[in-house]
């Protein structure tokens, strides 16, 4: 596909992406909208890629060795067991996993798209009007101007799902997970954790993942995880897609987490909810859903905007860049922008439904109805992994 406007909605790592496909693919001019005015590349969660999966990445340019990453290579299972103060370790999988600190990641790929991509920040877009020949953006500025293809990068409460299919709504599934991350330098005795670990410490109706993440200059970051079921006073208006920022936890949530982590988790692991302050920590509810179709007539859609799973999957990030891979796939090789788009919808709309199927699956075990850790021991612990991931899909499924 050559020549064409293209417009991004959304400019944060899909959103970048995108629009590297698109210029990859010969559009002939692409403008990005993003909502926030302010700093994305400030976000310092983390992420984290399969090492087979980021081989296939880097092989299409989405990602390089010059951005910050940190390998892990194996995960630890702990129960809490009232002497050990990281608990008892029940058994250990393999993870052959990259980590990434969000901010760095969207900084490198935000680097990487042309200056002569129009990038507009704190521009957001209010309305979408599809006609025949084009589409119409209008933003909150009140400016409207015309596309021949939108992409829809606007994670979960996407503007470009919401005019492909107005009837998708994303469904809480009963449970939040808190998040956080700090400097390694504030957690006491680190060196006891591995370096290479991810960690998983879990209880009855929950459990918290942890793993180290570059800081972008040279050092690491405690990057925790926590999920468990709502304060039965926490007043969020969970029937419509939500999140509480940094700056933004009422003291009602993080009471709860407290509580939660000092009766259940191990004491080294039940410290990183305490040593993080209310303006660094925030509230993720659990949803999920998947678009019927990633494209229909001038819309496509990528990355949240087109499906969530839970992060239970370790594949969400990946799978953002892994469609941005196929669009560009689809918009370079196919004949015309129908054929580009029905090839593109083919191929990663069963990935979405797979991941989603996935996250439930995980999400059952690991939260609403887990197995008896107690008891667990290394061979029960990898009969229990077979049967959660039956598809062996954790961390993203190859691209075709």
């Amino acid at each position: 596909m050559c020549g064409g406007r293209i417009a991004v909605v959304g400019g944060s790592i899909a959103g970048c992406a995108a629009a590297l496909a698109a210029h990859r693919s010969g559009a002939g001019r692409i403008t990005v909208y993003e909502r926030a005015s302010g700093r994305l590349a400030d976000r310092g969660v983390g992420l984290a890629v399969h090492n087979d999966r980021y081989a296939e990445l880097e092989s299409h340019g989405f990602v390089t060795d010059s951005m910050p990453w940190l390998q892990l290579d194996r995960r630890g299972w702990y129960v809490r067991d009232g002497s050990s103060p990281m608990g008892r370790r029940i058994g250990t999988l393999p993870f052959p996993f990259r980590t990434y600190n969000w901010g760095p990641l969207w900084r490198e790929l935000r680097a990487r798209v042309p200056e002569s991509v129009r990038f507009r920040t704190g521009t957001a877009v209010t309305r979408l009007h599809l006609a025949p020949e084009h589409v119409e953006v209008t933003t909150s500025g009140d400016e409207c101007e015309r596309f021949d293809l939108v992409v829809g990068a606007d994670g979960y409460r996407s503007v470009v799902r919401a005019a492909a299919w107005p009837d998708v709504r994303p469904e809480y599934a009963g449970y939040l997970a808190w998040r956080g991350a700090f400097p390694v330098e504030r957690l006491p005795d680190a060196d006891r954790w591995p370096v290479r670990e991810c960690a998983y410490a879990v209880f009855p109706g929950g459990h918290a993942v942890v793993y180290r993440i570059p800081d972008g200059h040279g050092g690491h970051r405690v990057n925790w995880v926590l999920y468990a079921l709502p304060p039965t006073d926490h007043r969020l208006p969970l029937d419509s897609p939500t999140s509480i920022p940094p700056g933004a936890l009422t003291a009602a949530l993080r009471e709860h987490v407290l509580e939660i982590a000092d009766a259940h988790l191990p004491p080294f692991w039940a410290r990183l909810a305490g040593l993080t302050p209310p303006g660094e920590m925030f509230v993720q509810p659990m949803y999920d859903f998947t678009a019927p179709r990633y494209a229909t007539g001038r819309l496509v859609l990528i990355g949240d905007a087109a499906t969530v799973a839970r992060p239970h999957t370790g594949g969400g990030a990946v799978k953002a860049l892994q469609d941005a891979t196929a669009l560009e796939a689809a918009l370079t090789t196919a004949p015309d922008r129908a054929a580009a788009l029905s090839a593109y919808d083919a191929e990663r709309a069963a990935a979405g439904r797979g991941m989603v199927g996935l996250g439930r699956s995980l999400g059952h075990g690991l939260v609403r109805s887990g197995p008896d850790w107690s008891a667990m021991d290394q061979r029960g612990l990898e009969n229990w992994w077979r049967r959660a991931d039956g598809a062996s899909a954790f961390g993203g499924r190859q691209l075709r």
